[in-house]
């Protein structure tokens, strides 16, 4: 099942995708949930199914026509992976590391699919960073490799914007990856059986201003989702509707010569096959 989260007359709104076309709960049934991770949290994904099946034409929305929200609303945790592909890694100035590279970021820095992703007064090393996200479905601590997909409710596409110059203030990156509005999520969630066993074999790739910058498939994690979700639950508890962002490809911005940042007037776009396309323009911060 593929879902998203859009603003509706009377507020927040959960639709099926079918196509082109979303199916507005709502408008079928007035007591239909209207929040993706309470769903989760609640174990009820089916029930949307069984209220998308009562559906008629005139519950029938254009996707091109929705006004976006990010399909998690309220993240307890937002967990991300850096130096995840070993492509990507070689092009900095890190070298590979034997455990995951673990950091977080905030809700304030996510923003929905088509809502403009800010480049800050501060600084012009804008760069995108196009991953996969992964959204936990249940309460999990101490997962092994044979249960540690159990967890996973779904995928969904992000772009981990990152202001580089911040991030290389020091030597841990929490403020460059933290500015407001600097990472899109979205649009789709869609449902961990709709996709390969841990994302697998997935192309992902990211475009500025339609040429392709960021091209690989999610093969080439060095720690994929198994192993990511064994190692992060050896010390941290997840829990419904926390998000995991799984690393980056290689082609990002900084590493170009010369480099290459998102600026006011631009276009990014994060696709990822079967989860689909994520896009936001940017603009100066007021």
């Amino acid at each position: 099942m593929r879902l998203v989260s859009f603003k509706g007359s009377d507020g927040t709104r959960i639709g099926v995708v079918s196509g082109d076309k979303v199916i507005d709960l709502s408008a079928i049934d007035p007591e239909a949930p209207r929040d993706i991770q309470t769903v989760i949290g609640n174990g009820e994904l089916d029930s949307l199914a069984k209220i998308a099946e009562r559906a008629t034409a005139d519950s029938h929305l254009n996707y091109a026509d929705l006004e976006f929200e990010i399909p998690i609303s309220a993240p307890g945790k937002i967990l991300c992976l850096g130096l995840n592909y070993m492509e990507h890694v070689n092009e900095g100035i890190f070298e590979k590391q034997p455990f995951p590279t673990i950091f977080m970021r905030s809700i304030t820095s996510m923003i929905a699919h088509n809502e403009p992703l800010i480049r800050p007064k501060k600084s012009e090393t804008l760069d995108f960073e196009a991953e996969l996200a992964l959204i936990v479905g249940k309460k999990s601590r101490h997962l092994t490799a044979e249960n540690a997909l159990d967890a996973v409710a779904g995928y969904t596409c992000c772009n981990d914007g990152s202001v580089r110059e911040y991030q290389r203030h020091t030597i841990q990156w929490t403020m460059g990856k933290n500015f407001d509005g600097t990472g899109p999520l979205g649009p789709d969630f869609v449902t961990a059986d709709e996709l390969p066993d841990g994302a697998k074999g997935l192309d992902i790739a990211c475009r500025l201003n339609g040429e392709t910058v960021q091209s690989s498939n999610t093969d080439m994690m060095m720690f994929p989702v198994v192993e990511t979700l064994v190692y992060i639950t050896e010390g941290l508890t997840l829990e419904p509707g926390d998000i995991v962002l799984m690393g980056t490809p290689s082609g990002v911005g900084h590493a170009r010569k010369p480099p290459l940042w998102m600026k006011n007037g631009d276009t990014v776009e994060v696709e990822i096959e079967k989860v689909g396309l994520l896009r936001n323009p940017i603009v100066d911060e007021a």
